[in-house]
C-alpha cells in the first residue's frame, strides 16, 4: 500500500528536540511499515500514535501531565474520513493505549450491539476501561502510567498553583496533545490524537483529544476526489469552543491554496472567533493533509502559534522519515499570530 503519514508531538516550548526527533522518526517509520504490509490508513495512524504514547517524552499514554489529585487520566480520539466514523475515550487512567480503545470504538460504530442497540461512539473513565479489557486491550495499573518526570514536575508546581494559571502555561506545560495524519493512494485518510491533558487539571476534565469536530477530523469526498484530515493542538477549551479541527478540514477541502486557507482558519474561525471574543493568547497547532486522489499530489501543512511544535512525516516512497523543529518568528507574539509551513508529496 503507498501512502503518507504524519505525527506531531504537541505545540509548546521543546527545550531539548532531540527527545522528540527519535520518537516522531520511530513512529514515522512503524506506521510506514504498517502501510508496505498492506495495511489500512487506519491501522497506520493508530500504530503512529501507540509509539508516541508509549514515550515517556510525550504528553500521552505512559508519562501524561497529572492532574490535581495526582493522577493520569488520559484522552485519545480517531476519525476514519472514508466511513466518517468516530471514536474517543476520556479519564482513562488504566488503559496503556487510549489510541486503540478510540479506534475500537471508531471502528464499532457500523455494528449494532445485542437487541439492536446503538454503539458507543465515547467511553470514559471506569466504563472505558471495563470496555477495553472487555475486547482484549491491555491495562496496566494506573501508577505504572506515570513517569519519573510527570511526577517530579506535579510535586513542583503543585506548590506554586497560585501562579498557574496563563501566566506560566507555556513553562508548566511544554508539551500538549500528540497526534497523526495518514492518507493512502487511493485516498482513505484518517486523522487522530491522544493526550494526558493540561498539568493539574480538575479530574474528569475532557479535553478537545476526545471531543468531535474539536481534536481531530478526516474527510474524503469522492464526488471531487479530495481527502482532507487535521489533527490539532494547544488550549483544548478553546479548539472545543471553534470545533477547530472540523473547521481546518472544511476550509482545505474546497481551497484553492492550502497555505491560505490555513491562515484564514486561524485568523477567522479561531483568532477572532466571537466564541473567544475574551481571549487575547490562544496557544494553538495543527497538522493537516490535503490530498487529490486523481492527481496523486498532496500538501502536508503544519501551523501554531506557540513557540515552536515538532513534526516528522515520511511516505512509502522515502527510505527516512523527515524532522522539523517550526518555530514561531521572532517578530510574531506567541499566542497572536500563526506560522504556516507545508510539504508537498507525491503517491501515484
Amino acid at each position: 500500500m503507498t501512502g503518507f503519514v504524519a505525527v506531531h508531538t504537541g505545540a509548546g516550548n521543546f527545550l531539548d528536540e532531540t527527545l522528540y526527533q527519535n520518537v516522531c522518526r520511530e513512529a514515522c517509520n512503524q506506521s510506514v511499515n504498517v502501510l508496505y504490509a498492506g495495511g489500512s490508513a487506519l491501522d497506520a495512524c493508530e500504530r503512529a500514535i501507540v509509539i508516541l504514547e508509549n514515550s515517556a517524552a510525550t504528553n500521552a499514554g505512559i508519562g501524561s501531565n497529572l492532574n490535581w489529585d495526582r493522577r493520569v487520566e488520559c484522552d485519545a480520539c480517531i476519525m476514519d474520513g472514508a466511513s466518517l466514523q468516530f471514536g474517543a475515550c476520556s479519564n482513562v487512567a488504566d488503559v496503556k493505549n487510549p489510541i486503540s480503545l478510540a479506534r475500537q470504538l471508531c471502528e464499532r460504530q457500523s455494528k449494532l450491539l445485542s437487541f439492536g442497540r446503538i454503539p458507543p461512539m465515547v467511553l470514559v473513565g471506569q466504563g472505558a476501561s471495563s470496555y477495553a479489557r472487555e475486547i482484549g486491550l491491555q491495562l496496566v495499573p494506573a501508577e505504572h502510567m506515570i513517569s519519573t518526570n510527570a511526577a517530579k514536575k506535579y510535586d513542583h508546581y503543585r506548590s506554586l498553583i497560585m501562579q498557574y494559571e496563563e501566566i506560566n502555561r507555556a513553562k508548566l506545560s511544554p508539551l500538549d496533545t500528540v497526534g497523526a495524519v495518514c492518507v493512502d493512494a487511493e485516498g482513505s485518510i484518517v486523522a487522530g490524537c491522544s493526550s494526558g491533558g493540561l498539568m493539574l487539571k480538575l479530574s474528569g476534565r475532557v479535553g478537545q483529544a476526545a471531543t468531535y469536530g474539536a481534536g481531530c477530523w478526516a474527510f474524503m469526498d469522492e464526488s471531487t476526489s479530495m481527502s482532507a484530515a487535521s489533527c490539532t493542538t494547544g488550549n483544548g477549551e478553546y479548539l472545543m469552543k471553534t470545533l477547530f479541527a472540523k473547521e481546518l478540514v472544511d476550509d482545505l477541502i474546497t481551497c484553492n491554496c492550502p497555505i491560505t486557507s490555513q491562515h484564514l482558519t486561524y485568523k477567522k474561525k479561531l483568532l477572532e472567533s466571537p466564541f473567544l471574543s475574551k481571549q487575547k493568547v490562544i496557544h494553538a497547532g495543527s497538522l493537516s493533509i490535503i490530498y487529490n486522489t486523481a492527481s496523486g499530489d498532496g500538501d502536508l501543512l503544519w501551523a501554531h502559534t506557540t513557540n515552536s511544535m515538532c513534526i516528522g512525516f515520511m511516505s512509502t516512497k522515502q527510505k527516512k522519515p523527515k524532522f522539523v523543529l517550526s518555530k514561531l518568528p521572532q517578530n510574531l507574539t506567541c499566542g497572536t499570530k500563526p506560522v504556516i509551513n507545508g510539504h508537498h508529496f507525491k503517491l501515484i
